[in-house]
C-alpha cells in the first residue's frame, strides 16, 4: 500500500533546518532533527518578534511608563490569541501562563487538592460519611509522566487501560466512571502519546466524563502543534475543562507553557506560588488573593516567552494546521511503511493503518540497543532520535511487554540499562527526503551492525 507524498515545504519557516552538524569522521552534515516530540526549533517569526518587541521590553502591569503599557498590553492580548486558537471561552476561561506543560499539571493537581480537603473537612465536621471518601483521578496507563505523578500524592489514582497496541480502552473509561460513580472529579488524559502518536478521542471522552460529573483535563502537548484541536462550547458536553501545553513544543522555545481552564475553578483556595502579582491588599495579618489569573502568575512573567509564543501560534494558523496535520501524516505513512521493510526493525503500535496518530514512530533494531543505535544515527549520519522511555515507563513497559520480575529488577537498580526504544518525531518542516536518507541509514545500519557496534565501542572507549 502506497502513502501520500506531501509538496508542502516548511523549512524556509524554521531556524537551523540547514545548520551543518559533526560526524565522529570529523566530517559535518547537514543534520536532520527527528526528535520534535522533545522540543522543535524556533519560527524565523519568533526570532524576528522577540527581536522587535525587544526595545520595548519592560516588567509588566502597574507601571506608568510608555514600555510598561506596551508590554502590559501585549502580554494581556497573549491570552486572547491563546483561547482564539484551541476555540477557548473568553468570557468564562482563563489563561494563566506557566513555565511549562508540568507546572500547568501541576497548579491543577495543587488546587483541585485544596478543594478536595475542604470537600472532606466539611464531611467530617458535619458527619457525612459521603463527604469522607478520597477523591479519584481518572489517568490512563499511555500518560506521560507529567500527566501521572502530580496526581498521585492527593489522590487515588485509577487507570484507564490500554490495548496490547497501546490504544485506550474506552470500556474501561466507562466501567470506571461507573464503579466509582461521585467519586471522579477529574479525567486527565494526553491528547496525543509522546511514545505512539496515538491521538485519543477527547472529546468523546470528555461526554462520558461530564455524564458522571467529572470535568475532563487535556495534555495537548503532543496534539495542539500537529493538528487543529477544539475545546468547544461550555453548552456542549464535548466541551474539554482544562487545556495545558507547551510553547517549546510548537517553535516557541522559550521558557513558557500554557494553562486554560475555567475561571470559577481558579477563584477560591491559594495559590500555589504566592508573592508578588498575586494579592489585592496585604497586612501582616490578612491576605487578599487577586483575582485569576493574576492571582497563580507570581513574580515577574517570562513576557519574551509569551511574545515568542504569540508569534508561533499566528505562524502555525498562516500555514493552517490542517495542512500541517495531513503533511505530516504523509511523512508518517512513508516512515511506516519503510520501516516495515527493513528485516532487522521491530515496529510497534502500527497494525492499525487507520489508527489516527501525529507523526510519532517507535521501534528497536534487533541485536542493537536504543541507546547504542541513536548514537551511531547521530555520530554517522547527523541524524538525530530520541531513545529510551521518554518519560512513560510505564507504558513503553507495556508496549515492550516486560515481565514484572525485569521491571522489578529495573526499580532496584534504577540507575542501570531500563528497556526502552527509539522514536522519530516530526515537526512541520521535515520533508520526504530526509525521511528517504533516514531508511537508508538504518538499512545499512541493519546489514553491517557488527561493524557499526564496534564503531559505537570505539566512541566510548576514545572518550
Amino acid at each position: 500500500m502506497g502513502f501520500t507524498i506531501s509538496k508542502m515545504d516548511y523549512r524556509s519557516y524554521v531556524v537551523g533546518v540547514d545548520t551543518p552538524v559533526l560526524l565522529r569522521s570529523g566530517e559535518k552534515v547537514r543534520g536532520i532533527n527527528f526528535d520534535n516530540a522533545a522540543t522543535t526549533p524556533p519560527f524565523v517569526k519568533v526570532l524576528e518578534a522577540i527581536n522587535e518587541f525587544a526595545p520595548y521590553y519592560s516588567s509588566i502591569h502597574r507601571g506608568g511608563g510608555y514600555k510598561a503599557k506596551i508590554s502590559s498590553e501585549k502580554y494581556e492580548e497573549a491570552r486572547k490569541t491563546v483561547l482564539g486558537f484551541v476555540g477557548g471561552d473568553e468570557k468564562r476561561d482563563v489563561v494563566i501562563f506557566v513555565q511549562n506543560a508540568t507546572a500547568a499539571i501541576n497548579k491543577v493537581a495543587h488546587r483541585l487538592a485544596q478543594q478536595a480537603e475542604e470537600y472532606i473537612s466539611n464531611g467530617l465536621k458535619n458527619n457525612n460519611s459521603k463527604n469522607k471518601e478520597k477523591w479519584i483521578v481518572l489517568s490512563t496507563s499511555m500518560e506521560h509522566h507529567s500527566n501521572d505523578l502530580p496526581w498521585r500524592n492527593n489522590y487515588e489514582v485509577k487507570y484507564i487501560e490500554v490495548d496490547e497496541c497501546g490504544r485506550l480502552k474506552f470500556d474501561d473509561l466507562k466501567n470506571k466512571l461507573e464503579k466509582y460513580k461521585g467519586l471522579v472529579k477529574l479525567v486527565t488524559v494526553t491528547g496525543a502519546s509522546n511514545v505512539t502518536g496515538y491521538i485519543n478521542p477527547v472529546h468523546s471522552i470528555a461526554e462520558w466524563a461530564h455524564k458522571y460529573g467529572a470535568k475532563i483535563l487535556v495534555d495537548g502537548s503532543q496534539l495542539i502543534p500537529h493538528a487543529p484541536f477544539d475545546m468547544k462550547p461550555y453548552a456542549s458536553n464535548k466541551h474539554i475543562d482544562f487545556v495545558v501545553f507547551s510553547a517549546h513544543k510548537m517553535y516557541a522555545p522559550f521558557g513558557v507553557g500554557v494553562l486554560i481552564g475555567p475561571k470559577d475553578f481558579f477563584v477560591h483556595g491559594d495559590p500555589d506560588y504566592s508573592g508578588g502579582g498575586t494579592v489585592k491588599a496585604v497586612t501582616h495579618e490578612q491576605v487578599i488573593w487577586n483575582d485569576p489569573p493574576f492571582k497563580d502568575e507570581a513574580g515577574t512573567p517570562n513576557l519574551m516567552g509569551v511574545i515568542a509564543l504569540t508569534a508561533a501560534i499566528n505562524t502555525l494558523k498562516q500555514i493552517g494546521m490542517k495542512r500541517i496535520e495531513k503533511h505530516e501524516k504523509a511523512l508518517t505513512g512513508q516512515l511506516i511503511q519503510g520501516l516495515k521493510n527493513i528485516d532487522s526493525i521491530e515496529l510497534y503500535c502500527t497494525e492499525e493503518e487507520n489508527q489516527e496518530r501525529v507523526g510519532i514512530v517507535p521501534f528497536n533494531m534487533k541485536g542493537v540497543s536504543y541507546k547504542q543505535l541513536a548514537e551511531i544515527l547521530a555520530q554517522e549520519a547527523g541524524i538525530a532520535v530520541r531513545s529510551g522511555c521518554f518519560c512513560a515507563h510505564p507504558y513503553v513497559q507495556r508496549l515492550l511487554k516486560v515481565p514484572p520480575d525485569k521491571v522489578n529488577k529495573v526499580m532496584q537498580n534504577p540507575d542501570g540499562f531500563k528497556p526502552g526504544m527509539v522514536r522519530v518525531s516530526f515537526g512541520l518542516y521535515n520533508d520526504h527526503g530526509e525521511v528517504a536518507r533516514f531508511l537508508e541509514v538504518l538499512q545499512e545500519i541493519g546489514k553491517h551492525r557488527w561493524h557499526y557496534l564496534k564503531l559505537y565501542n570505539n566512541y566510548h572507549q576514545s572518550a
